[in-house]
């Protein structure tokens, strides 16, 4: 007579819990003796309020609209936008850098370009039109994409809670930026995003270029568990299950394996 036995799941000893259990204690053990930061205590009333929040001086970026006013010239009063190279042009000067520049820098520049054909010119430049700022997010972060904005760049803390904050699978101690310099050449730079977190530095919450993208790596831990997911899990099944057959009429004993 044949009998069916299905093998029992493999249930953890009580030492095994219990160790189990004292390595949980010791992670948060140890999280609880990270040093705390010595920070201010915040104001009761934001000084924003008593005094108005003063940004850098703003500097002119493609696709701005301006104005070029002549004061005693009004005929050559024009309206122009900066171009994707940064420049402008007008009927008198033909081509002019304007992006990166502020507007005093801008007006001095069209003073000394208008002076070689005019007398004295008296050059107002007025920015008519701001164009919107794009930031780009990518990486292990909630909601990836473009952030456009209206006056300055976003800081890199704004630009990641805008996006929704960090995953649980992202390495913020390596979070980088993209930007794109002089000549059109990419540039990769570090950041200390994670002394923001645990507020050590706030000179680390720096201010973003436009374009800038902000890229958010994986964890050591999730790139090894993503290699697990492609190449094994995705073509291994690690589940097998086992039968026995036990006669006790014979000596030995069949042992079938059910995958």
């Amino acid at each position: 007579m044949m009998r069916r036995l299905s093998r029992q799941p493999r249930v953890a000893s009580p030492a095994a819990s219990m160790r189990s259990f004292a390595t949980w204690l010791l992670i948060l053990a140890l999280a609880a003796c990270a040093p705390e930061p010595n920070l201010p205590q915040a104001p009761a009333e934001p000084a924003a309020l008593k005094m108005p929040y003063v940004t850098p001086p703003y500097r002119i970026q493609v696709a701005d609209v301006l104005d070029i006013r002549l004061v005693l010239n009004p005929e050559l009063n024009e309206e122009v936008t900066v171009r994707p190279d940064g420049h402008v042009s007008t009927s008198v000067v033909p081509d002019l850098r304007a992006a990166g520049r502020t507007v005093p820098e801008l007006d001095a520049a069209f003073t000394e370009a208008y002076g070689r054909e005019l007398q004295n010119p008296r050059i107002s430049v007025i920015v008519k039109t701001f164009a919107p700022t794009h930031i780009f997010v990518a990486g292990e972060v909630v909601k990836p994409g473009e952030q456009i904005t209206d006056g300055p760049p976003s800081t890199l803390s704004q630009a990641i809670a805008r996006a929704g904050g960090t995953k649980l699978s992202s390495d913020d101690a390596h979070v980088f930026i993209i930007r794109r310099t002089a000549g059109d050449h990419a540039v990769i730079l570090a950041t200390r995003y994670q002394d923001l977190q645990h507020g050590q530095d706030p000179s680390a919450d720096i201010r973003l270029a436009p374009y800038d993208v902000v890229y958010v790596p994986k964890s050591g831990i999730a790139e090894v568990y993503k290699w697990y997911n492609q190449y094994i899990q995705q073509f291994a099944n690690p589940n097998f299950g086992f039968s026995f057959l036990l006669n006790p009429t014979t000596t030995g004993t069949n042992v079938i394996a059910n995958p």
